[in-house]
């Protein structure tokens, strides 16, 4: 994506300021336009920018049920070091959030959340976990 005047420069796009409503109002155009319920699968282990992000949708009313794919550390590095759809190599990207991840989960994230340990599971048994959550 090219825009100009260029953005500031950041080692993560979810430090614009303009990214958090959008993701609030992309939800509201695709629910308006579709109907049904939506799944947004993302990371924010910003708190401040969760708040921003959940109070928008509420404010929409559109409902919110936030979970979190916990795994703990070694777990995660295995899986991203392991991971053939994004490459063979490590991602720094995602390694680096390894410990970012691990404090959110500590003070806040954990707490707003409905939190799926999926350190024994494949991802289709957690999809079903989560399926069976919402349709109760």
């Amino acid at each position: 994506m090219d825009i100009t005047p260029g953005l500031p420069a950041t080692d993560n796009f979810q430090h614009w300021p303009p990214w958090r409503p959008l993701v609030v109002e992309t939800a509201r155009l695709v629910l308006d336009y579709t109907g049904g319920t939506l799944v947004m699968p993302m990371t924010v282990l910003v708190e401040q920018y969760w708040r921003e992000i959940s109070t928008g949708l509420i404010q929409h009313a559109i409902p919110v049920r936030h979970f979190v794919l916990h795994a703990d550390q070694d777990t995660l590095r295995r899986r991203i070091e392991g991971d053939t759809l994004l490459g063979p190599r490590p991602s720094p990207f995602r390694l680096r959030y390894l410990e970012p991840y691990a404090e959110a989960a500590r003070t806040w994230l954990h707490g707003e959340a409905e939190v799926v340990d999926t350190t024994h599971l494949t991802p289709a048994q957690v999809a079903l976990q989560i399926a069976e959550a919402v349709k109760s």
